[in-house]
């Protein structure tokens, strides 16, 4: 069983980061919702307490019971985590003066604490709260402080229980991550052997025993998650993974042919469907974004389960489901709505009387690439972008026709192929066109026009939870909507947006 530091989340939007950092150590971590947490084991060397927007001052805030890991494991408050182990102590925590955020410099820094151990004087620090500890309980000893915050970290004596009021898992904390491995390496005493390949061995010994001489069928989506998962699931048990790719007729241009050679060349048992037709009239006359997604789910689920039925005694079904999506499912607030559709095919594991396989469940996507390259998986897979599992059916506003799918995915094939022309495509966390439903005037040649006209969105990202428009170059954008309007019949008009997430979304429905 793998060493593990468990990271317990009070609703942070910083949590994740929490652990991404602790994973770039080579060590394994969870993430478990303070309201739902799983027995402790051997296997856990520390305890992280998360930060969150709540105070601990207000009686509807997170209260969980630590006394299971206090004096026992080596414990680490982040910001509210702090103030929450100095709160339950007996300390006073206040509304700050001023809300404190953004970066602060380090003073007083005890050398002689591991957790601060090798830190530069006045190390750079990033703030985020709006309340302050204002008064430590006995036993717990400043061992940082700020011009602002004079509980900045504190530990507590004969204990290896620790809290900091910064983050240090926020790149604007310069030396976040020696504060994050004095803990996790130096404190917690964690072997940093969780790498990607320990993942591939153990997972595909976990896979042969889990799954025996047992049948798996998996849907393929050509995006990295399913890809890197069949290839687990096949490392383990070969032509037994029966793999399936649809083509919704929504896909790139040309994606269904070259995702298909892609997945034999890698010697995968899959099987191509052309239901392109099944599609295109499940999908007619339909306008509303809610109602797209549901009719291309519900003939997805209707196309599958005839083709996996093809196959005999099945036992298991495959999917690509990575940790975040675990996450979002059983967060502080409860379970989520929905789990993505391309990650989880809601309503297969119960029709076909199936066991659920998903061995990337404890990946993140950064993670997920590293073990498909640990795999041998090509970079036209293991680089693509992002693509929604409803494809262009979300990317087309209005109804779908197969003339307007054939338009987009000219344009779509210009703007992607520019990208990787400009090499730009892999400064972009994703790209992709929308087809507007509006009509504009121009002139072509003596010609008055009234044609369509297309958005470009282009977005940068770390994992897609927000995101920021991408500054593609001015000269960049006018030779793509030059090419653009000059190939694609029946368009004149191309707009660039320039949204970020939040507010808006990555895709527009």
């Amino acid at each position: 069983m793998n060493e593990q530091i468990l990271i317990i989340d009070f609703g942070s939007q910083y949590t994740q980061l929490i652990a991404r950092r602790v994973r770039e150590l080579n060590v394994y971590c969870e993430i478990h919702p303070y309201n739902h947490l799983p027995p402790l084991t051997p296997a856990v060397k520390g305890v992280i307490l998360s930060g969150s927007p709540c105070s601990v001052r207000d009686h509807t805030s997170p209260h969980p019971d630590l006394s299971p890991f206090l004096a026992r494991l080596p414990l680490l408050g982040i910001c509210y985590g702090a103030q929450l182990l100095a709160h339950q102590h007996g300390g006073e925590v206040r509304p700050s003066s001023s809300r404190e955020y953004g970066r602060a410099r380090l003073h007083e820094i005890n050398a002689g604490a591991p957790l601060l151990q090798s830190l530069s004087a006045h190390s750079q620090v990033w703030m985020s709260h709006g309340d302050t500890i204002t008064e430590l309980p006995p036993s717990f000893e400043i061992i940082a402080s700020t011009d602002t915050v004079r509980v900045a970290a504190f530990r507590v004596a004969g204990q290896q229980t620790y809290g900091i009021q910064f983050h240090p898992e926020v790149t604007h904390s310069l030396e976040g991550k020696a504060v994050l491995k004095n803990f996790v390496v130096n404190i917690c005493g964690c072997a940093q052997d969780w790498t990607p390949e320990a993942f591939v061995e153990s997972t595909v010994t976990a896979l042969k025993k889990k799954l025996g001489n047992d049948k798996v069928v998996m849907a393929l989506s050509g995006g990295v998650d399913s890809s890197v998962a069949a290839t687990l699931i096949h490392e383990a048990i070969e032509d037994n993974l029966f793999c399936i790719f649809v083509d919704n007729g929504l896909l790139r241009k040309s994606e269904y042919e070259e995702v298909l050679h892609s997945y034999e060349e890698l010697g995968l048992n899959v099987v191509g469907v052309d239901a392109k037709s099944r599609f295109y009239g499940a999908l007619a006359g339909l306008t509303d974004p809610e109602a797209k997604r549901k009719a291309i789910g519900k003939t997805f689920i209707d196309v599958f389960d005839v083709e996996a039925h093809r196959i005999q005694d099945v036992r298991w079904l495959g999917q690509g489901t990575i940790y975040p999506d675990v996450i979002e499912s059983v967060s502080v607030k409860g379970p989520s709505a929905t789990i993505k559709s391309h990650h989880n095919v809601g309503g297969l594991p119960a029709r076909m009387n199936l066991k659920v396989v998903e061995p990337l469940n404890t990946l993140f996507k950064d993670e997920v690439r590293e073990v498909g390259r640990k795999l041998g998986l090509p970079e036209n897979i293991l680089g693509r972008h992002p693509f929604p599992g409803p494809g262009l059916g979300i990317r087309i506003l209005g109804d779908i026709t197969p003339e307007k799918v054939a338009v987009l995915q000219e344009v779509d094939r210009i703007f992607i192929d520019g990208l990787k022309r400009h090499n730009l495509y892999r400064q972009v966390w994703q790209a992709g066109a929308i087809l507007l439903p509006v009509q504009s005037v121009g002139v072509m040649g003596d010609e008055r026009t009234y044609e369509n006209a297309v958005a470009l969105r282009a977005v940068t990202s770390v994992d897609g939870m927000t995101a920021d428009w991408a500054h593609l170059p001015y000269e960049f954008l006018a030779e793509i909507s030059n090419e653009i309007i000059n190939r694609v019949k029946g368009i004149n008009r191309v707009v660039y947006d320039i949204s970020s997430k939040p507010p808006a979304t990555i895709e527009w429905e």
